[in-house]
C-alpha cells in the first residue's frame, strides 16, 4: 500500500503580496500588460527563451531562468526549469521552521506567482505534425511548475490563461497581493488544465499505437448557469465548454435554457447542413428537439400565401431567409407554437418581422443585421433568446453524454446528405430518369429533416419544405400514421372551405390557426363546438368527409424519407394515401423486394440511400 504524506504546517495568510514573478508562456497574448503591471509594482521578473525576449523588446527588465539557478538551459531547451531554485521557490511552505532552513541554506528564494501556458500540443497534433514534432511539444517543464505552484496555492499563485490576467491586476490593486480564495480556484483550475493536457497526449500516443485510450479525461469549463433543466425541480443545471475550446453560439439576447439550447444545438445543424446540400436558404423550427418544420427558400404559390395568410405580392419581396422561415413555421403551426428557429443565412429585417408577430423562444442563426436585432430584441418584452453561431466552431469527432453512472461515447453523426445518396440507387422501375431535381431537393431536405428528429422517425416533404415529422414513435408504420395525419391536415389548410373562413375581428393569429386545423380535424365536443363558434361573424358549415376526401385526391408529387429502413409494406400501403410519390431509406430490410414492390404497385419513385439515421 502506497505511504500517504501528512500536511505540512506553516503560517496562514489570505493576502500573499508578489515580490517575485515566474514568467514562461506559448500563448503570449496579454504578457507584456501584466508584467509591464507587476514592474510596477517592483515585482521582480523571472522568465526563459522567447518569453524573456518578448519582455526585454518591451522595455522590460527580467532575469534569464538560467542566470537565476545558475544553470544554462540544455538538452535543446528540454531542461530550463526544472531545478531545485525555481521548485523549491514554488513549494516551500511559508512559516514553516524546516522549510525556511533548507531555503535560505540551498540559496532559494521564494517565487510568489508563476503565469504559465502549456506547449501548444493539442495544436500541434492537429495540423497533422509528425510523430516526432508532435512529441517535442509534449511539455515538461510547464506542467511541472504548473503543479508545483497549484500544490502550494496557500502561498503561491498559478496563472495559466490571458483570461485571469485582468483578475490578477485587480486583487492586487484592491488588496495588496492575491486572496487565498482567488488561488484556490486558479489552483483547481491549474489542476483540470493539467488532467486535460495529459489525456490528450495519453489518448493520442495510444492512438498512434494502434491500441484504446486506457483512459478518457475530459475537463470541462462552466460557462454559465441555467434556471434549472428539462424540469423545475432538476437543480442545479448550466452549461460548461471542453477546457480549451468554446461553445458554439454566443448569446446576443436572452437568457436560454435547457431545452432551448438542445434545440438550438439541433436546429443550427439540420440548417446548416441544408444550406450546404441545396445551394438554398434554410430554416427550422423546433420544439422538444425534433423539428416541428423545416424549409428551403422555394417560392409560394397563390394558395400556399392564402392558407399562410401572407399576400403574394408580399410573398414575392420576401427575402431567402424570410421565406425559408414563412415555410418551415407552416409546416405545423400548431406544432410550432413556442418554437426555437433556426435560420441558415443572415437574419434580415424581412425575417425578423416574421418571427416577431410569431409566439416563439428564441433563434439561433449565423448574424443578423442591426435592424434585424433590434426587432428580435424588443419581441418578449427583451427576452427573446438570440444565439448567433460561430462560423469557425469545430465540434470534436466523439462526442460523450453520461446516463444513469454510464458514459457513453460514439463518433458524430457527421453522414453528409447529399444528391449522390438519392440518385446512386433507385431501385423500382423508371430508375433514375424517374426522379426530377425537384423531388431529388425534396428527398434532401426530408432525409437531413430525419436526421435530427428524435427516432423513429419520417418525415414527409413536398415543394422544398416539411409538411409532416413523425417522431419518436415505437413502430415505424405509426410514425407515418402520425406524419401522415399532418400532412393530410396542410394539404386541408388550403381546402376553399378552410380558406373561407370569417373570423371576427381581434381573434389573434394563433387562435386562428388552432381553429383552422380543429375544424379540419372535426370532432370537437359540446363545450369545444360552442367556444369554437364563438370565433366566427358565420357559424361555418362543417368540412364533411366526402368533401375531404374528394380534395385528398389531388395530393401528389410528396416525398417520404425514413431514418431506418421500412420493415413492412404497411408503412407504404398508408403513406400513399396522403400523395407520395418517392421514397427515400436506407433499405437493408430482408422485406426490401416486398417493399420495393409495394412502391411499384403505386408508381412511387424509391432510392436506397444506405444511411441509417437514428436520433437519441
Amino acid at each position: 500500500m502506497a505511504h500517504i504524506l501528512t500536511a505540512v504546517s506553516g503560517s496562514e495568510a489570505d493576502v500573499v503580496p508578489i515580490t517575485r514573478a515566474l514568467i514562461s508562456v506559448s500563448d503570449k497574448a496579454g504578457i507584456v500588460e501584466l508584467c509591464t503591471y507587476l514592474a510596477s509594482k517592483n515585482v521582480e521578473l523571472l522568465s526563459t527563451g522567447g518569453t524573456a525576449k518578448k519582455l526585454r523588446d518591451a522595455g522590460l527588465t527580467c532575469i534569464d531562468v538560467s542566470d537565476y539557478t545558475g544553470s544554462p538551459e540544455c538538452l535543446d531547451g528540454r531542461v530550463k526549469t526544472l531545478h531545485p531554485k525555481v521548485h523549491g521557490g514554488l513549494l516551500g511552505v511559508r512559516g514553516n521552521a524546516q522549510h525556511e532552513k533548507d531555503m535560505a541554506d540551498n540559496g532559494i528564494g521564494k517565487i510568489d506567482i508563476t503565469i504559465l501556458n502549456l506547449y501548444p500540443f493539442e495544436a500541434t497534433v492537429a495540423k497533422g505534425a509528425a510523430f516526432e514534432q508532435c512529441i517535442e511539444n509534449i511539455d515538461i517543464g510547464g506542467p511541472s511548475m504548473l503543479r508545483s505552484t497549484a500544490k502550494n496555492h496557500a502561498f503561491t499563485t498559478i496563472v495559466t490563461s490571458p483570461d485571469q490576467y485582468d483578475e490578477v491586476k485587480a486583487t492586487i490593486e484592491e488588496h495588496g497581493g492575491t486572496t487565498l480564495a482567488m488561488r484556490k480556484r486558479f489552483a483547481a483550475r491549474a489542476f483540470s488544465l493539467s488532467a486535460s493536457y495529459d489525456s490528450a497526449i495519453a489518448t493520442w500516443f495510444t492512438k498512434e499505437l494502434g491500441e484504446e485510450s486506457p483512459v478518457v479525461t475530459r475537463v470541462y469549463k462552466p460557462e454559465f448557469p441555467l434556471k434549472y433543466g428539462c424540469n423545475p425541480h432538476q437543480k442545479p443545471a448550466g452549461i460548461s465548454s471542453l477546457l480549451n475550446s468554446n461553445l458554439p453560439f454566443t448569446v446576443l439576447n436572452g437568457t436560454p435554457g435547457y431545452i432551448n439550447l438542445l434545440d438550438a444545438a439541433n436546429a443550427w445543424l439540420l440548417v446548416k447542413e441544408l444550406r450546404e446540400a441545396t445551394g438554398l436558404a434554410a430554416a427550422s423550427s423546433f420544439k422538444h428537439v425534433s423539428p416541428a418544420g423545416a424549409a428551403v427558400a422555394v417560392p409560394l404559390t397563390d394558395v400556399e400565401c392564402a392558407a399562410y395568410e401572407v399576400t403574394p405580392e408580399a410573398a414575392a419581396k420576401l427575402t431567402p431567409s424570410a421565406l425559408a422561415y414563412l415555410r418551415a413555421r407552416n409546416a405545423d403551426p400548431m406544432c410550432s407554437f413556442g418554437d426555437y428557429a433556426a435560420v441558415s443565412d443572415i437574419v434580415d429585417e424581412d425575417t425578423a418581422l416574421i418571427l416577431k408577430k410569431e409566439v416563439s423562444d428564441g433563434i439561433v442563426a449565423p448574424g443578423y443585421t442591426p435592424e434585424a436585432l433590434e426587432i428580435l430584441k424588443s419581441k418578449k418584452g427583451g427576452k427573446f433568446i438570440v444565439l448567433e453561431a460561430k462560423a469557425d466552431f469545430k465540434p470534436d469527432s466523439v462526442e460523450y453524454r453520461e446516463v444513469y453512472g454510464m458514459t457513453f461515447c460514439q463518433k458524430r453523426n457527421d453522414v453528409v446528405i447529399t444528391k449522390d445518396h438519392m440518385t446512386k440507387n433507385v431501385v423500382t422501375k423508371g430508375g433514375l430518369s424517374a426522379l426530377s431535381e425537384d423531388a431529388i431537393r425534396d428527398m434532401i431536405v426530408a432525409s437531413i429533416c430525419v436526421k435530427y428528429t428524435q427516432s423513429n422517425s419520417v418525415g414527409f416533404a413536398k415543394d422544398g419544405m416539411m409538411v409532416g415529422v413523425g417522431a419518436g414513435q415505437q413502430s415505424r408504420v405509426d410514425c407515418v400514421k402520425l406524419a401522415g395525419r399532418k400532412v393530410t391536415t396542410w394539404y386541408l389548410r388550403q381546402h376553399p372551405k378552410v380558406l373561407g373562413l370569417q373570423f371576427k375581428q381581434g381573434v389573434k393569429r394563433q387562435d386562428r390557426v388552432n381553429a383552422r386545423v380543429r375544424y379540419i380535424e372535426g370532432d370537437f365536443t359540446d363545450e369545444e363546438r360552442t367556444r369554437w363558434e364563438a370565433q366566427f361573424e358565420t357559424v361555418p358549415e362543417p368540412l364533411t368527409t366526402a368533401e375531404k376526401d374528394e380534395f385528398m385526391k389531388q395530393a401528389t408529387g410528396v416525398t417520404i424519407s425514413s431514418d431506418a429502413f421500412f420493415p413492412f409494406r404497411d408503412s407504404i400501403d398508408h403513406a400513399s394515401k396522403v400523395g407520395v410519390s418517392y421514397v427515400a431509406q436506407p433499405g437493408g430490410s430482408v422485406q426490401d423486394p416486398q417493399v420495393t414492390q409495394c412502391c411499384d404497385d403505386y408508381g412511387m419513385v424509391m432510392s436506397f440511400t444506405s444511411v441509417r439515421l437514428f436520433h437519441h
